[in-house]
């Protein structure tokens, strides 16, 4: 079935439901009393009435409408008052200072921790700003009892300070926040009982708010064909990660495909992760154990991984013939953050230099040509880095607490690569900044530049600048009503790339949000415009809002050709829902329609398409494990 039709045909099996409410909108509005009209004796000619036909479509009074029809005390009053909920949240009353996280707990530095008082709330209900606040409805109390909170040791694993020892600087505000990033939590926050503590001691109380952890979908392709998925984010609340993906009916020979993973959390932020995948002509097994730098204070990092990759590739141009190439990857790195000196009393200098390397072996048991090549890629990276946090809303999310990235990072990465051919040097510089205020909104700026040099002929080969720049405008505000506009700009323009390298696509979050091509070039630019407008409006828990969005790529899709602005470039147009729900796995649910004049697949340009992945996301100034510049 053409997944177009398909898509068209929900929407108007859904349209009576919305005609459904705006009639009973109107009808809220239309039985509310209104005043008699005085008529004026002296006039000799009748008022003329504006034809109700031609009346400007008020969202405001529909609004209206809505709110005076969920406050009647009748059974469908009842049930639209279940479904819609208008009552402002205390946290987007009460707000959220726009706040620098460095300082606010410096009063109590190096005091001894007496006591961590640990309070989680379920997913549904609760607020971690309202203590009062409890379950309303039987929705929620049934979704509550289908939940397991999380545990009080999964907490005490994401703290930065423990019972009888020092109160490190910063070490509060950097555990609430990390807190705030788990998957698992909705939002967190760390205080300090300014009643019981003292000079030298001090008692902490943690509020944290779970969401939903148990997500399911099941996605309709065709007869007979279909994805079906099933998570766990926060497996019997130790904050385990189950996830499972399996498709079936489709068209190739092996008629299913499976995707699983399963993650453990460790003490001392270590992570270990074993993942399994087969579809057809493709299996691949992995292990992996890894500990980033996770705060500021973070000494160690590194990791440990292996996979198991066996494939058939086309031989040559003859169809439904193949050849084995199978291989496994050894990737090991370890990096160490050094402080640099403070003079500032009291306050700790938020720069470090960091010290990082990486061994990267691949090996193969099995390869169709001499292409594919055994090789062991040596990385070593020096660097610097600041990293600030602010808290603000609506960013990303629909209300809840968000932690904004700033500072500056530069680094420079050399490596060198043995292979079978001929081992090349590598060379990566890259530099990145961002700042945020109140008034401005926030501003992101990256360039990354990196190739590999051939020792015998000083040959460069497989070079990439690449470069971003995001920008979001502080949020504007009309009644309760309120936007943001983003923009985002990305390029990557290769050089010297190899036949053997898979070259740039133009389509999703690579590109064009929406846009379905197999169109390939050697270098990209791309440029993104959206306008999210945050409604008042809430469905069953998830909070609505509106999406516009202008989106252009230039592809260099000539061979031997770098730059891409010698060709017309590929556009977006589109509009749509974005609905998000705080409390569960799966949050974001958007419902969009995008046009297309050139390059996309369906005749006509227009397509419908769901998406419940943000498309904009924050980078942060830490350091990673040492890399080469991506080329995808």
């Amino acid at each position: 079935m053409n997944p177009l039709f398909w898509s068209v045909r929900v929407l108007l099996g859904r349209l009576p439901g919305l005609l459904a409410l705006l009639l009973l909108a109107a009808s809220a509005q239309a039985q509310q009393p209104t005043p008699p009209v005085v008529t004026d004796s002296m006039r000799t000619q009748p008022e003329t009435r504006r034809d109700s036909l031609r009346r400007r479509f008020d969202q405001e009074r529909v609004l209206t409408g809505l709110k005076a029809y969920t406050r009647r005390k009748t059974i469908a009053g009842k049930v639209a008052s279940a479904i819609f909920n208008f009552t402002e949240r205390q946290e987007d009353r009460v707000g959220i200072d726009v706040e620098l996280l460095d300082r606010q707990f410096d009063q109590h530095s190096y005091k001894i921790v007496r006591r961590i008082d640990i309070r989680a709330l379920d997913a549904f209900g609760y607020s971690v700003s309202d203590p009062t606040r409890q379950p309303r409805n039987i929705l929620e109390r049934t979704g509550n009892s289908l939940h397991v909170t999380t545990s009080r040791a999964r907490i005490r694993q994401l703290l930065l300070f423990r019972v009888g020892e020092e109160l490190a600087p910063q070490a509060l505000a950097e555990s609430e926040r990390l807190l705030r990033q788990t998957e698992e939590l909705l939002d967190a926050r760390v205080f300090v009982d300014e009643e019981t503590t003292t000079q030298d001691s001090v008692d902490i109380r943690i509020i944290t708010k779970d969401i939903f952890s148990i997500g399911a979908s099941y996605q309709l392709r065709d007869v007979g064909a279909g994805v079906v998925e099933a998570d766990d984010i926060n497996f019997l609340g130790q904050g385990h990660q189950v996830r499972n993906r399996f498709e079936y009916g489709r068209t190739e020979p092996q008629s299913w495909s499976y995707d699983g993973s399963y993650l453990v959390p460790f003490r001392h932020f270590l992570n270990g992760q074993v993942s399994y995948r087969n579809s057809y002509n493709y299996q691949e097994q992995s292990i992996s154990f890894s500990r980033n730098f996770y705060s500021l204070n973070t000494r160690y990092a590194g990791a440990a991984a292996l996979r198991m990759v066996q494939q058939l590739v086309p031989a040559g141009q003859e169809p439904e013939t193949f050849q084995a190439s199978n291989f496994s990857i050894k990737d090991v790195w370890l990096g160490r953050s050094l402080r640099l000196r403070s003079y500032d009393l009291g306050y700790e200098n938020p720069a470090r230099i960091i010290l990082s390397g990486r061994i990267y072996n691949t090996s193969y048991t099995a390869r169709p040509n001499p292409d594919y090549q055994n090789s062991s890629l040596v990385l070593g990276t020096v660097g610097y880095s600041v990293r600030r946090y602010y808290k603000d809303k609506y960013l990303f999310g629909f209300g809840r607490t968000e932690d904004i990235p700033t500072g500056s990072l530069l680094s420079f990465t050399a490596g060198y690569d043995f292979n079978d051919q001929s081992n090349r040097n590598y060379y990566a510089l890259r530099g990145s900044t961002g700042a945020f205020s109140q008034r401005n909104g926030y501003l992101y700026l990256s360039a990354e530049f990196g190739s590999f040099i051939r020792q015998r002929d000083k040959d460069w080969q497989q070079g990439l600048l690449s470069t971003e720049l995001l920008y979001f405008t502080r949020l504007y505000h009309t009644g309760n009503w309120q936007w943001r506009h983003f923009f985002w700009n990305r390029s990557a323009l290769g050089f010297n790339r190899l036949r053997t390298d898979q070259l740039l696509l133009i389509d999703g979050n690579r590109g064009l949000r929406g846009f379905e091509s197999d169109i390939r070039g050697n270098s990209r630019f791309v440029l993104n415009y959206e306008t999210t407008v945050f409604t008042p409006v809430s469905f069953l828990g998830f909070r609505m809002a509106g999406v516009a969005f202008v989106d252009a790529a230039w592809l260099a899709t000539k061979p031997g050709q770098e730059l891409p602005f010698r060709e017309t470039p590929f556009t977006g147009f589109g509009l749509g829902i974005r609905m998000r729900n705080e409390y569960i796995a799966v949050r974001t649910v958007q419902l969009l329609l995008g046009y297309y004049p050139r390059g996309q697949t369906t005749t006509n340009g227009f397509r419908i398409f769901e998406s419940s992945r943000p498309y904009y996301d924050f980078n942060d100034f830490n350091f990673a494990q040492p890399n080469t510049v991506r080329y995808e």
